[in-house]
């Protein structure tokens, strides 16, 4: 992979992590067409680097959340911080345990099958249209909630299930405020994905053989600059309800991506 190859594929993460729009998806769909031939564990090294790039910038942007989450915590107090944190933690269990137990099945998907990250972004699509039809409300999301989400999240590893699409969709289908609905799924896979990668380096998963530090840097710099300003724009974005706009894109890239892979 050469560096312009991994810049591009780093703005395509920053801005598709926060957009509804499968940012695992597009990144599969950016290798086939720049003729990527990693190896599918070569390929989800890169693209975790990438999503350890957007956590960064979601920390970056939700600093004072993030803050008064931590004060919460080393305070010992039962306040809406806590309780929050202890939500968020609720949300992870569906996503560690496909994790744990169908790693070698889920990094099979991450090798270059558009026909499929086509036809997962369709049913991406079919979220987000359902619930830009949702009404907004003034509700939190209960513990009960925060499962229901994090199963979703757990389905949204797929390549082409936009997980913030499927989790804002989700939440907002179980009949929670929208804006807090955003806020909680961005903040979720944070936790997860410095969990993942700790995982990963502590049992030497994400092997740095051959690897290039420069274009794996590229990558990682493209993909935190473009997550600030996207998880900007998108927190303003889903207040607005413009997930149908989101929806016929899918669409669109998804019945490409499968036309595609038949000719």
């Amino acid at each position: 992979m050469d560096a312009w190859e991994a810049i591009l594929l780093g703005i395509i993460q920053g801005f598709t992590e926060f957009l509804p729009v499968s940012s695992s998806g597009h990144l599969e769909l950016g290798k086939a067409i720049l003729g990527d031939t990693s190896l599918p564990e070569e390929s989800l090294l890169f693209t975790v680097v990438l999503h350890f790039a957007t956590a960064l910038s979601t920390i970056v942007v939700f600093r004072k959340d993030v803050v008064a989450i931590v004060g919460g915590l080393l305070k010992f107090t039962w306040n809406e911080e806590t309780q929050f944190t202890v939500k968020i933690l609720v949300s992870m269990l569906p996503a560690v345990i496909v994790g744990l137990l169908f790693e070698a099945q889920l990094e099979a998907f991450f090798g270059g099958n558009i026909a499929f990250v086509g036809a997962m972004l369709i049913v991406t699509a079919i979220l987000l249209w359902l619930a830009d039809r949702a009404k907004n409300t003034g509700k939190h999301v209960s513990y009960g909630n925060a499962f229901i989400i994090g199963i979703a999240q757990a389905i949204a590893m797929l390549p082409g299930i936009s997980r913030s699409g499927a989790t804002i969709s989700t939440s907002v289908l179980l009949g929670n405020d929208k804006s807090k609905a955003a806020r909680f799924s961005f903040l979720m896979v944070v936790p997860l994905i410095f969990g993942k990668i700790a995982k990963d380096l502590l049992s030497g998963e994400l092997t740095t053989v051959s690897t290039n530090f420069t274009v794996l840097g590229l990558g990682f710099a493209a993909a935190f600059i473009c997550g600030l300003i996207a998880c900007t724009w998108m927190i303003a974005l889903v207040r607005k309800s413009k997930l149908r706009y989101f929806a016929v894109y899918c669409v669109f890239i998804g019945m490409l991506a499968i036309l595609v892979s038949i000719l």
